[in-house]
C-alpha cells in the first residue's frame, strides 16, 4: 500500500550497505562513544543524508517512505546510539537548515551535510528547560552586526563532535516564547565548549552538554526571522515525534523477531519454547501490538507526505509506540531468561536503548498534556510558513 518496488530496492541496498560498512564497527563505537568520521562520508557518498532534501543542494527530494526505510533499517542493526547520531543530523539539524537557513547557509552547511562532510546538531534542551521549550534561558543579544550568545544546552545528540550547531536562544526574553530565535553556530567559534555525557543507553552516540560564553554570531547566521524560533521548533516537532514512533515500532519488531528465533532453537522440558502455550499467546499479543502501531505510523507518514499537519497524531504515535516498544522488549528479554541479561546477546542493548523513547523529544507526561489540550480543549496547532 505504501511501498513501491523502488522503495523495496532502496531497502535492500541500504540494508546491505549497513551490514557491510557499519555493523563491523558497531561494538567498537558502542564502547568508545565515538563514531568514526569515515562513515558519515560514506553515508554522504551514497546519498543517504539527502533522501528528502532538494536536488539543488545535492539531495534526492524523495518521499517520506524512503525516510521510514532509513529509520527502520538503522534500528535493525541494534545500536540506538548510531541510529540517533544519523537521524539527529539528517532530520533535526538539517531540517532547520533547509527550512529556515538562508541561501548562503544552505549552500555551505546543508550541501556539506548532505555530502557527509559536515555533522550537525540541534540545541534546544537546557538544564532547566527540557520539554518546557519556552522556559529556556539561553540568550542572544543583538550588538551591531552580530549577536552575543550566552547560556547552556544539555542532552544534545552529536553535541561533542559535530561541526555546527543549530541553536535556539531568546533574543527578547521578556516576550517569553515569542522572543525566541534560531541561529547557526560554527563549532570553532570562540566561547563554545562541550562535555560528553555518560548514558544508560545510546552508547555509540556523543551526547553532550554545551556552554556558550560570550559567543559572537554574525547577524547573517540568524535562521529565518527574529522572534519566530518557537514557531519553527513547534513546526518540526511533528516529524521528530513521528521519527521516534517509527524508531520504536521497528525496534520492537526486530527484538520480537530475535526472541521468536531464539524460542524456535531453545528447548526446555523436552520441547521448544515456542510450543509452550503461555509463550505463544504472549507472542501473539506482542505481534499484534507491533503491527497496529506500525500501520498507524505508516498512515501518519502518508498524511504528512501529503502536506497535512499531523501534530496530534504524531504526538499520539510517540506516546504510545515508545511505551509499546518498552513493554515488548521487556517481555522479549524475559523469554531469553538469563541469556537476555548478557551483553553478548542483542536483547540487553535493545532494552537499554529503548528506554529513552518515552523521554527524548518530549516526555510522555508532556505529550499527554499536549494531546489533552487538543482532544479536550479543542486546541488547534496550525502549520506556519517558514
Amino acid at each position: 500500500m505504501y511501498f513501491s518496488e523502488e522503495h523495496n530496492l532502496f531497502r535492500e541496498g541500504f540494508r546491505s550497505f549497513l551490514q557491510k560498512e557499519v555493523v563491523p564497527h558497531i561494538d567498537k563505537w558502542e564502547k568508545t562513544g565515538t563514531i568514526d568520521r569515515f562513515i558519515w562520508e560514506k553515508f554522504g557518498e551514497m546519498g543517504y543524508f539527502g533522501i528528502n532534501y532538494p536536488e539543488a543542494y545535492g539531495g534526492m527530494d524523495l518521499d517520506l517512505f524512503y525516510t521510514v526505510i532509513f529509520l527502520e533499517e538503522l534500528q535493525r542493526i541494534n545500536s540506538g546510539g548510531f541510529a540517533a547520531a544519523m537521524w539527529a543530523h539528517a532530520y533535526l539539524a538539517m531540517t532547520h537548515l533547509n527550512a529556515e537557513g538562508s541561501g548562503a547557509i544552505k549552500e555551505k552547511y546543508l550541501r556539506q551535510s548532505i555530502e557527509g562532510k559536515m555533522i550537525g546538531c540541534l540545541c534546544i534542551s537546557e538544564p532547566f528547560a527540557g520539554s518546557d521549550v519556552a522556559g529556556m534561558r539561553t540568550t542572544a543579544v543583538k550588538d551591531g552586526d552580530k549577536y552575543i550568545l550566552n547560556g547552556s544546552k544539555i542532552f544534545i545528540t552529536n553535541g561533542v563532535y559535530s561541526d555546527y550547531l543549530v541553536v535556539a536562544a531568546k533574543t527578547n526574553p521578556e516576550l517569553k516564547h515569542k522572543g525566541m530565535s534560531m541561529f547557526l553556530v560554527d563549532r570553532n567559534t570562540p566561547g563554545v565548549s562541550a562535555n560528553k555525557l555518560d548514558k544508560l543507553g545510546w552508547r555509540a552516540s556523543d551526547t553532550g552538554d554545551i556552554a556558550f560564553d560570550g559567543v559572537e554570531i554574525p547577524a547573517q547566521n540568524l535562521m529565518g526571522e527574529e522572534g519566530r524560533g518557537f514557531a519553527y521548533i513547534m513546526q518540526h516537532f511533528a516529524l521528530e515525534r513521528l521519527i521516534m514512533g517509527i524508531n520504536a515500532h521497528a525496534r520492537a519488531e526486530y527484538a520480537l523477531e530475535y526472541a521468536m528465533q531464539y524460542m524456535s532453537e531453545r528447548e526446555a522440558f523436552g520441547k521448544q519454547l515456542k510450543d509452550f502455550q503461555v509463550l505463544r499467546h504472549k507472542i501473539a499479543k506482542m505481534a499484534s501490538e507491533v503491527e497496529m502501531h506500525k500501520t498507524f505510523n505508516y498512515n501518519i507518514t502518508h498524511r504528512l507526505n501529503q502536506g497535512e499537519y499531523v501534530v496530534k497524531e504524531a504526538s499520539m504515535s510517540k506516546l504510545l509506540t515508545t511505551k509499546m516498544a518498552d513493554e515488548v522488549i521487556y517481555e522479549c528479554l524475559q523469554m531469553l531468561g538469563g541469556y537476555g541479561y548478557m551483553e553478548e546477546y542483542p536483547m540487553a542493548r535493545y532494552f537499554r536503548d529503548s528506554r529513552l523513547g518515552p523521554i527524548g523529544g518530549g516526555t510522555s507526561e508532556i505529550l499527554c498534556e499536549i494531546i489533552a489540550k487538543m482532544v479536550l480543549d479543542n486546541k488547534v496547532y496550525e502549520k506556519t510558513a517558514s
